[in-house]
């Protein structure tokens, strides 16, 4: 019975994540680009603890593992993609914005997958996708300031880095 409160405990900041990550996509639709934003970032802080909650519980497993990344596509993924493409790429690149935004989208989902079959613990391969999610959301926030081209530039860099092979330290 523990075991299942503790592995339900961890799930439930998962979910947390997912419900932030919808969130920021609803707020999207409703053109509050700034609370979709914030809400992205509320999903970067709840990603982060669900892990930490599971190992201090010893409560990990492999349905958690993949829950986590298929919220994590959701939040870091789909939500900055439609965010940056609503609030800027759209408008500013038509056509070649939208493509931006779903490569970033399935790059994000071969980064996530290829986590989950490599199984290493001391590294990351690649950018982690919550990292590229962190930034989109950041420079959305700062959107206002920044030339649609680096926004642009951005994606590409980020969708790249997710896929590529560089090994990025587990902190």
């Amino acid at each position: 019975m523990l075991d299942l409160v503790t592995k339900s405990c961890a799930n439930a900041l998962t979910l947390t994540n997912l419900v932030f990550g919808s969130g920021a996509i609803v707020a999207v639709q409703n053109q509050n680009y700034k609370l979709a934003g914030i809400l992205i970032l509320c999903a970067v802080f709840m990603d982060g603890m669900d892990g930490k909650i599971a190992r201090k519980l010893g409560s990990t497993s492999e349905l958690g593992k993949e829950l986590d990344s298929l919220c994590d596509l959701v939040s870091f993924g789909v939500a900055p993609a439609v965010l940056l493409y609503a609030q800027v790429l759209g408008s500013s690149f038509h056509l070649f914005g939208l493509l931006a935004a779903m490569f970033y989208i399935v790059c994000g989902a071969l980064r996530l997958a290829r986590f989950n079959v490599l199984n290493i613990h001391d590294y990351f391969v690649g950018v982690p996708i919550t990292i590229a999610g962190l930034i989109l959301a950041l420079l959305s926030l700062l959107a206002g300031s920044i030339a649609p081209i680096v926004l642009f530039v951005s994606i590409f860099i980020l969708s790249l880095l997710m896929i590529s092979n560089f090994k990025v330290p587990k902190f």
